[in-house]
């Protein structure tokens, strides 16, 4: 089956390209501690060899730059590097990485007086100078706050869309064209008009695709199926990433799930429906990565999973995050959130935080205020 394509331009990351014409590629992310080089090395060689175009390695202060350094050295990868809140540790991996991603949201973080703009023509001179791809990834939980406070609190497609458009603006006007930009959200339906509102502004820009915290297998892959199939099939996106919670040996899952969805796509296999407003129990949590500061996250989102079984008929959002990082703004929009830190979970039900609460304690918790929606719910019907 012949697929449109969208006319972007073509971005080289290491050795392979996307854009136009070129396959598109298919990513992963490192879940081990980037500290460990020896854990994290092991781990990008067998998302390499499992058929991992890109992997990604997130990094937060110069000890796991250098281990990125010493990860390099190691395998033939190609390795992008999330930036994550710290942007000035783009010139220390830049020599050794295929491409460096940076969030706009967390460009506030560091040097708070410098104005964003100096960050970013910062971070253009460097991915130039050494040959690097760059991603401008844009989060619905931690998008621009400044964009952030221009719309309605429900709007959460325009933000990001203007944060976007934005920095493409002005990566262009410094003469870069070697990057590309995602756009990612948790829910399906939002990804799939975010992406399409972008694409059709600047078809020119290379997308990366992925639902972020689409959770455990087989729902997260379903989820990010529905946003896929609706996207690639109208000729938008040029790589992707299947976000999965997942224990550290079963990674390869994320790659082998976005072949498989690639070549239904490919074949016209397609069998998902746009709309994923379905009235029942949705939830949703981050993929395992090297930010999760407890590795007990991914079984409390399996027990959270089994746990909330009786109440899958009712129409409510639990979100299960793993960091820091992502977890306090990421958990906002669902009904009920719980972000992990090391040795607590911090429980919220929508914007509200309701405390923090031991790993062995929090089930019950979530499961009493889980009641009370769905008594709340039932009395509002």
């Amino acid at each position: 089956m012949e697929l449109p394509r969208n006319p972007t331009r073509l971005v080289t990351i290491g050795t392979i390209t996307i854009g136009s014409g070129q396959p598109i590629a298919v990513q992963s992310m490192t879940a081990t501690p980037t500290r460990d080089v020896e854990a994290t090395a092991g781990q990008v060689r067998d998302l390499h060899e499992a058929g991992a175009d890109v992997v990604r390695i997130a990094i937060d202060n110069r000890a796991e730059a250098q281990a990125v350094i010493d990860i390099s050295s190691e395998t033939d990868a190609n390795i992008a590097v999330d930036l994550q809140e710290n942007y000035q540790l783009g010139k220390v991996v830049a020599p050794h990485v295929a491409k460096l991603r940076y969030n706009p949201g967390h460009l506030y973080h560091h040097e708070r007086n410098k104005p964003w703009q100096e960050k970013v023509r910062g971070l253009v001179a460097t991915a130039a100078e050494n040959g690097c791809a760059l991603r401008v990834g844009v989060n619905c939980g931690s998008v621009d706050p400044a964009k952030a406070d221009s719309y309605l609190a429900d709007d959460s497609i325009s933000p990001m869309l203007d944060s976007a458009w934005e920095h493409c603006d002005l990566v262009d006007s410094l003469g870069f064209t070697n990057y590309c930009v995602s756009l990612k959200d948790s829910d399906p339906s939002r990804v799939i008009e975010v992406n399409r509102q972008f694409a059709q502004r600047r078809p020119d820009v290379a997308l990366h695709l992925g639902v972020t915290e689409a959770g455990l297998p087989p729902d997260g892959v379903i989820k990010t199926r529905i946003a896929f199939e609706q996207l690639i099939s109208q000729g938008i996106g040029d790589t992707i990433r299947v976000s999965l919670t997942v224990p550290n040996d079963r990674k390869h899952e994320e790659i082998d799930a976005g072949q498989e969805i690639l070549a239904d796509i490919a074949a016209g296999r397609v069998r998902s429906v746009v709309d994923f407003g379905l009235e029942t129990l949705n939830i949703i949590s981050c993929p395992s990565c090297s930010r999760v500061e407890n590795e007990a996250f991914v079984e409390l989102a399996e027990q959270v999973r089994e746990m909330t079984r009786y109440a899958k008929d009712h129409a409510l959002t639990i979100a299960v995050m793993g960091c820091r990082v992502n977890g306090p703004g990421e958990t906002d929009g669902a009904d009920l959130g719980l972000w992990c830190a090391p040795n607590f979970v911090n429980l919220k039900k929508g914007e509200q935080s309701l405390g923090a609460f031991p790993y062995d304690e929090i089930l019950p918790r979530l499961r009493q205020e889980l009641d009370l929606l769905i008594t709340e719910q039932a009395a509002g019907k």
